[in-house]
């Protein structure tokens, strides 16, 4: 997904809850013709572990003529992460991947030096109305990893371990959470979790889960320590705090974070750095057209922006 510059998050109001460091309200964009909340990068929280962008697509029905159609576009010094819960994109790259995501698979693509890819609506499916819910996020590169060469992996639904208690149900995407760890490749200490609690659950958030902890409501509410938050909130915690998520009316969430990344970062447009002088490099990269091309979606591309 292609990030166009526009105002930051907004900071929520002031939360009572010690153990909650950052409470994010997330601007709406649109995207290729759907509307996004954008969470992450915000001026007061740049960073949760190695998240450096969390965008929360739909849910919507798109008419035949409003279909998703991201055209191709750069990413440099990062992994992007698409998690979908409804609907299909196909997803094509600059390695000569061609794959549709389906809901619940992971699509992993770490552009490294650089990769081009694009992501529309299946043209197979255009002729119906087309659902579409689901999450890309973008992981920061460590430092030695920035430059690496870039790939692509798929990993299927029923691949993922799932946790189940009463009134609870984890879905483990990267990392270890609870003892369960998924297969998704890491490059930096990583946690992505897909939770469900029924009316009444709950569940524990331990301190050592990873370094740093947030999570974002996409339906219903949850309550922590008392108070409660809507839908469409992102909650970023204390570091050491254990945290109890509950769900009076049942709720769906995503855990995520990982480890402190140990320099800063700079993101400008889809490129991500910790060097503002390897961002200008693709900025002309791809300004005088060095960037490889996407095989079967030749035609079109996303022009660098003015500004």
């Amino acid at each position: 997904m292609s990030f166009f510059p526009g105002n930051d998050p907004q900071p929520g109001d002031t939360t009572a809850v010690d153990s909650i460091e950052t409470l994010i309200i997330p601007r709406t964009s649109d995207v290729g013709g759907l509307q996004v909340r954008r969470a992450l990068p915000t001026a007061k929280r740049r960073l949760v572990g190695p998240f450096i962008f969390f965008d929360r697509m739909g849910p919507a029905i798109l008419r035949p003529t409003d279909a998703l159609d991201v055209r191709p576009h750069p990413h440099i010094g990062l992994s992007t992460v698409t998690y979908l819960f409804d609907g299909n994109i196909r997803h094509r790259d600059s390695l000569g991947t061609e794959m549709v995501i389906r809901p619940g698979d992971v699509n992993l693509m770490t552009a490294g030096r650089g990769i081009v890819h694009s992501e529309r609506s299946p043209e197979e499916l255009r002729t119906q109305p087309l659902p579409i819910s689901g999450l890309q996020t973008w992981l920061a590169l460590p430092d030695h990893l920035e430059e690496i060469d870039p790939t692509f992996a798929n990993t299927a639904a029923g691949e993922l371990p799932v946790l189940r208690e009463a009134g609870t149900e984890a879905r483990v995407v990267m990392g270890t959470f609870h003892g369960a760890g998924s297969r998704v490749k890491q490059h930096a200490e990583t946690l992505y979790v897909d939770i469900r609690l029924q009316p009444g659950g709950h569940i524990q958030i331990p301190a050592d889960a990873a370094e740093e902890r947030a999570i974002y409501t996409l339906d219903g509410s949850v309550e922590i320590s008392g108070e409660s938050f809507p839908a469409d909130r992102l909650l970023a915690f204390r570091a050491g705090d254990e945290i109890v998520v509950s769900a009076p009316q049942g709720a769906h969430f995503m855990l995520f974070g990982g480890a402190t990344m140990p320099s800063k970062r700079y993101v400008w447009w889809n490129f991500v750095s910790s060097s503002k002088e390897r961002i200008e490099q693709a900025k002309e990269e791809w300004r005088s057209g060095r960037f490889d091309i996407v095989p079967g979606d030749e035609e079109e591309f996303i022009p660098l922006p003015e500004n």
